[in-house]
């Protein structure tokens, strides 16, 4: 399941973000693939222990928090600090890859099973060409080019590429989730289930059936959540 979530961050927060990497120094991409995605990764990004990054991660976390989007849809139970690519120049593209199904977070060596990953989109669609995130999922290949502060979630599982940027540079976060549901199908079904009650208690209130259904909502997390 792909989900669209418009304006993680606001306009205030996404040019404080775009004045960090506008300052930046960049390092190849391919520090950090795989055996098998380097062959196939060719772009830029930033040293995740740099000064930048850190005060990249701390915007961008705490954007999530806030987010009630972010948590119904992902429902996290470790986020991976994010982390910073360009596309420009001569280092514009990714080919098909997977990421890596654990990861360990810097620092303390924690592992993190990557059930959802993550792109958040900090350029504007307008200010370069190409650069397409292609997800393969059950529908299909997947074409997603968001605006800025928007941001795209989608199974670890999936096979996905960045098309070539041919014009411009195309700045993003991405990072990983571990969630309590592990399971796609049941994440989504939570997902849809939450935004349907939204729906309902906004247009009816407090009703007999919005609180039937939340405690059905919250007897499947229950069922289902590892904490």
């Amino acid at each position: 399941m792909l989900i669209r979530i418009p304006a993680v961050l606001d306009s205030d927060a996404l040019q404080q973000a775009q004045a960090l990497l506008a300052q930046a120094s960049w390092e190849h991409g391919r520090k950090t693939a795989g055996v098998q995605a380097a062959l196939v990764k060719n772009n830029e990004q930033l040293a995740s222990g740099s000064e930048a990054a850190r005060s990249l991660q701390v915007l961008i976390l705490g954007a999530l928090e806030r987010n009630t989007t972010f948590f119904s849809a992902a429902l996290p139970k470790r986020v991976l600090p994010p982390m910073f690519n360009r596309y420009s120049g001569a280092a514009n593209t990714y080919g098909n890859h997977v990421d890596q199904a654990i990861r360990y977070t810097p620092g303390s060596g924690q592992r993190v099973r990557t059930d959802l990953s993550c792109t958040l989109f900090l350029a504007e669609p307008a200010d370069y060409e190409g650069g397409e995130l292609v997800i393969a999922d059950t529908y299909g290949e997947q074409r997603v080019k968001l605006a800025a502060g928007d941001m795209v979630l989608y199974p670890g599982t999936s096979v996905h590429r960045v098309e070539p940027v041919t014009r411009g540079a195309r700045l993003a976060s991405f990072f990983w989730i571990e969630s309590m549901v592990r399971s796609d199908e049941q994440r989504r079904l939570l997902f849809e289930m939450d935004q349907a009650l939204m729906r309902l208690r906004a247009e009816q209130g407090e009703c007999e059936a919005a609180v039937a259904l939340t405690g059905t909502y919250h007897n499947l997390l229950r069922m289902w959540a590892d904490t």
